[in-house]
């Protein structure tokens, strides 16, 4: 195998990197190179705009989920609940849009479903936040179940989660929930 000069240049002029074997050459790249490859990917085109409306959904939704969180670990506070309620259906009505909202709560094989989780909205607004949660729960896991094999999909793929959801008594119950598209 013959030894080489490796010269690099690039947009800032050019330098000596020093002898590597000639082979070697043909797998470097410049730092510049790079960021050439990583700009083409990244391109305006590919990444995701949102309205100013969808951008005040996402704010409301998070809010709403972190009023939620943050009513279930302050042992079912009715009130953090009620304001978590409201602010996540205002907030998935603004992202979304109020037509498409209504199409998505009140297609037919999905009113059982409609009716736990508003209805679960309704009972922790009137002032019994645990058996409202309870219906809520429900309801939102009857109503996004075709979501979960798409998110139990993304999280496996994340380095640390991925790992966490393999371990032993977890994998079972992930895999059924990641295929429990036609359950009840």
């Amino acid at each position: 195998m013959g030894w080489g000069r490796l010269r690099v240049s690039g947009r800032r002029g050019g330098f000596l990197l020093g002898c590597f074997p000639a082979s070697f050459s043909r797998l470097c790249f410049t730092p510049w190179q790079l960021r050439g490859a990583i700009d083409a990917v990244l391109t305006p085109a590919a990444m995701i705009s949102l309205t100013d409306t969808q951008k005040i959904g996402m704010g409301l939704t998070g809010f709403g989920v972190f009023f939620l969180f943050f009513g279930m670990i302050l042992f079912f506070d009715k009130a953090l609940l009620a304001i978590g309620n409201v602010l996540f259906v205002a907030g998935l009505a603004f992202v979304i849009g109020l037509e498409r909202t209504f199409r998505f709560f009140f297609q037919k094989h999905k009113m059982k479903a409609t009716g736990f989780f508003l209805g679960g909205v309704f009972v922790v607004l009137i002032g019994w936040p645990l058996i409202g949660m309870i219906f809520e729960i429900y309801g939102f896991f009857l109503l996004f179940r075709g979501f979960f094999p798409v998110v139990v999909g993304f999280i496996r793929r994340v380095p640390v989660l991925g790992s966490l959801l393999n371990l032993p008594g977890i994998r079972s119950f992930v895999d059924k929930v990641g295929e429990s598209n036609n359950m009840v």
